[in-house]
């Protein structure tokens, strides 16, 4: 592997870094999502029990909001309980538009690198032809000049690809679960406001 780096040239630390950044953002995207993390199954039913039980107070509301994205979407809600529905929606869309851009974080790094590793490959391609073309003198070629621009030509391309395609996968993969979550996170609330005012059953 030393081998391949050192056949790459110093135009491959730039991938290098950006593989290693591009995986540390991959695992924290996929411990992070888990669905069972940001909507726990089971919350909703216990938010209802609770409020048709005993109402709300600013202790259940804070330990509801520390809970979950979701718990935070459903504290919002309850705080305006007492407000028109118009009202509690309007403070659920606040609070769900501050929990969409917080699991959304770090995606824009992930996309951008999954954009900029071809350009990064690109540059190591050019580096490898002025290698190339460096070699050539009016006395012949020196081979082993033109084995080395060939050899930054051609990893750092392969590296920039390599390292976009799984980074461009993975970039939409998360968007994708993110804007799922949210329109769970959204019926799940609006299921909240319809019980609040007595418009439904649970």
């Amino acid at each position: 592997m030393f081998a391949i780096i050192q056949a790459a040239g110093w135009p491959i630390w730039f991938l290098l870094l950006a593989s290693v950044v591009a995986v540390a953002l991959i695992i924290e995207r996929s411990i992070s999502l888990r669905e069972s993390k940001i909507i726990p199954p089971t919350l909703l039913d216990q938010v209802i029990t609770v409020y048709q039980r005993q109402g709300v107070n600013e202790e259940v509301l804070q330990k509801l909001a520390k809970d979950s994205p979701l718990g935070t979407v459903l504290a919002a809600g309850l705080r305006n309980h007492r407000s028109s529905r118009y009202v509690m929606k309007e403070a659920i869309d606040e609070a769900g538009r501050a929990v969409a851009h917080e699991l959304e974080r770090f995606l824009t790094t992930l996309g951008t690198i999954a954009t900029a590793s071809p350009l990064l490959g690109l540059f190591g391609t050019v580096i490898g032809m002025i290698e190339i073309f460096g070699s050539q003198s009016p006395t012949g070629s020196n081979p082993q000049q033109l084995a080395h621009g060939i050899s930054i030509a051609l990893y750092n391309t392969a590296f920039g690809i390599g390292i976009a395609v799984p980074s461009l996968i993975l970039y939409r993969h998360f968007k994708n679960k993110v804007d799922g979550l949210v329109v769970e996170m959204e019926e799940q609330a609006s299921k909240l406001v319809d019980i609040v005012h007595g418009e439904r059953r649970q």
